[in-house]
């Protein structure tokens, strides 16, 4: 199972009920703000494998988020993105696939490392369970469409999904941009407007959804992202492994 440590950080695999409940207290943290405590709690956490990454000194809780693994395309319907988008079309995928969800790195702590040891953890586990595909939700903080123009326009243009995988609508509520938006985006606000994990997914390959799901609940914009394994240029999975191994 997953653990490994780098630098200042540890990642391993929540081992009790106690574990998975500080996962849920830094997921209403980061997702609902700090004015009340509370518990982010969903049924697929009954289902699903929970990471911690923690501060080696002080076991301060960092980041967490989860995986639910799908023997393959067949078991899609199982997903947490499933309830936002039509998926029929990953039907077809025939390896095996994690979906990682509630992603969330502590407010308090800036540190890019944190991400790298999520990245390392996720890596292990991949290899561990041979999958192929890690997919999910990746998302936008509020949802005003208009904070992320430019980063929407870049999604259109670069990261959309093959049409062999392309998700559908499903949600009541989304914002088509890549067939709405009509600029020209401006690179360097793109990346700027662009969240860190979606960042690192198509920075080794990933690509998108044509549209965001408007999520008022957590209050979020976000779009169903896939990453095929053996599309990973070489070298970013070289990276990957140094840090997972």
């Amino acid at each position: 199972m997953v653990a490994l440590s780098r630098g200042r950080y540890r990642a391993r695999v929540a081992s009790d009920t106690s574990d998975i409940e500080a996962a849920q207290q830094l997921r209403h943290l980061a997702f609902f703000g700090g004015g009340v405590d509370g518990l982010d709690v969903d049924p697929f956490d009954d289902i699903c494998t929970h990471i911690l990454v923690e501060d080696g000194a002080s076991g301060q809780l960092v980041c967490c988020f989860r995986f639910l693994t799908l023997n393959g395309g067949d078991e899609i319907e199982r997903s947490y993105s499933a309830q936002f988008y039509e998926l029929s079309a990953l039907r077809a995928f025939d390896g095996p696939m994690v979906e990682m969800g509630r992603f969330c790195i502590h407010p308090a702590f800036k540190d890019a490392d944190i991400l790298r040891v999520a990245w390392g953890a996720m890596t292990a586990y991949v290899d561990e369970k041979n999958v192929e595909m890690l997919f999910g939700c990746s998302s936008f903080a509020g949802t005003d469409t208009g904070e992320y123009l430019d980063a929407f326009a870049m999604l259109r243009d670069r990261h959309i999904a093959p049409r062999r995988w392309l998700p559908k609508v499903k949600a009541p509520n989304v914002f088509r941009f890549a067939a709405r938006l009509r600029r020209k985006p401006d690179p360097k606000r793109a990346h700027l407007r662009m969240p860190p994990l979606l960042r690192t997914y198509l920075m080794m390959g990933g690509w998108v959804s044509d549209h965001a799901v408007v999520d008022p609940q957590m209050n979020t914009l976000h779009v169903f992202t896939g990453l095929e394994i053996r599309a990973i240029p070489p070298e970013r999975k070289r990276l990957l492994r140094a840090i997972a191994g």
